[in-house]
């Protein structure tokens, strides 16, 4: 058993009798516990300083911290439980109950956001596959006597709208659409990953049985399900898990209309057991000139510009930019000018309007800002498309 793993399983038992001894009202054994589960917490956070999921290991010593200033008598249990609540919300991670157990309902984001397809400019290649996969089987699935796709990966720079293609998805095929990442799917009560992924499964699985289709999106793909050096158990047991559920979905036997959607940034860090269970490989490219064009027109609607602002020219400018680095742009070029109006004393008086954005406004963020994404990091996702791209 490797270190990381010994320190996983000395804190989950530390933790474990700490709220056992919790309960008895055994404080002082209780309070001993909950330190030595702190302490192998941070060992393991100081053993392993790159682990993408040290924030969860470290919110969970801080909620155990927390319940030994109660336990003291420093403050109430009832605030500490409303503290560690309001944490999780603004954090990710789910709350949870007074007896520490994950809700598996609270995991999730079962309301899909309203996204049409028409709000996701250009992607015509991205769409027309999601589509194939997704919308046609569950419009008319008589016509697919060999079965879909449930596994769709959509990968490619931050920022050029892969969250926002899921969205659509959902809307348009008006299902459950189940968010989750690293952090919420992670228990901040140790030993209930796997549970809640469980849990996840169960209960798209359910709404597919009901006649509502089930999308489960995992955001950042690569921190569940890529591959590490040096992996903790219970990563181990979640990425076995997921595995697992993934089989059941696409079980042939079945017509679940249960379908997991992936995002990622980084494709080749990827556990290629995980690769191979997504049918559909989508690569999510930077915009064209005519996606640019269309993004450039979305956003400068709603501010005012002026008769000399040539889009055109601003989408030449913003080769390379990904969709949100072009909204960054307008939007930096709107704080400029209102920063100027600001400094010229004219904003207080509330009859006074700002001026209009005008081309040199625009030119001078190109001149200042670059493109978020480089030309090795679209070398890395063209070279990986051509080798595992599922159209």
């Amino acid at each position: 058993m490797s270190a990381s793993q010994e320190l996983e399983k000395a804190a989950t038992a530390y933790a474990l009798d700490a709220v056992k001894m919790d309960k008895q009202g055994n404080k002082g054994r209780a309070i001993t516990l909950y330190q030595k589960a702190i302490e192998s917490l941070l060992q393991l956070v100081q053993l392993y300083p790159e682990y993408g999921l040290n924030k969860v290991y470290v919110q969970r010593a801080i909620a155990y911290q927390e319940r030994i200033k109660a336990l003291q008598g420093s403050v109430s249990p009832t605030d500490v439980r409303m503290e560690m609540e309001r944490e999780a919300e603004e954090s990710g991670v789910e709350k949870t109950t007074p007896e520490g157990k994950a809700n598996g309902e609270e995991l999730v984001v079962t309301e899909k956001p309203m996204v049409k397809w028409d709000e996701v400019v250009g992607l015509d290649t991205a769409k027309k596959a999601v589509k194939e996969a997704i919308v046609y089987p569950v419009q008319r699935p008589d016509l697919f006597p060999l079965g879909w796709p449930r596994g769709i990966l959509l990968f490619g720079p931050p920022g050029c709208g892969k969250t926002l293609l899921a969205a659509a998805v959902a809307t348009e095929i008006d299902a459950n659409f189940y968010s989750i990442d690293a952090a919420s799917i992670m228990s901040k009560w140790l030993g209930e990953a796997e549970q809640n992924v469980a849990k996840l499964f169960n209960a798209a699985r359910k709404s597919a049985n009901e006649g509502k289709p089930a999308i489960v999106f995992v955001d950042e793909l690569d921190s569940l399900m890529g591959t590490h050096s040096n992996e903790v158990g219970g990563e181990i047991r979640v990425k076995n898990q997921f595995l697992k559920e993934m089989d059941g979905i696409m079980d042939k036997g079945k017509a679940l209309h249960v379908y997991v959607i992936g995002a990622t940034n980084k494709p080749w860090d990827l556990d290629w057991a995980f690769i191979r269970r997504f049918q559909k490989r989508i690569l999510v490219p930077l915009p064209d000139h005519h996606t640019r064009l269309m993004m450039l027109k979305h956003y400068a609607g709603n501010l005012q510009v002026a008769e000399n602002v040539d889009l055109h020219e601003l989408a030449r400018l913003s080769e390379g930019f990904s969709g949100s680095d072009i909204r960054d742009v307008c939007q930096s070029a709107q704080l400029s000018l209102i920063g100027e109006f600001f400094e010229s004393g004219k904003a207080m008086d509330k009859a006074a309007t700002p001026r209009a954005l005008n081309m040199a406004d625009f030119r001078q963020i190109f001149e200042e800002r670059k493109p978020s994404v480089s030309l090795d990091m679209l070398a890395l996702y063209t070279r990986w498309f051509e080798a595992f791209k599922a159209l």
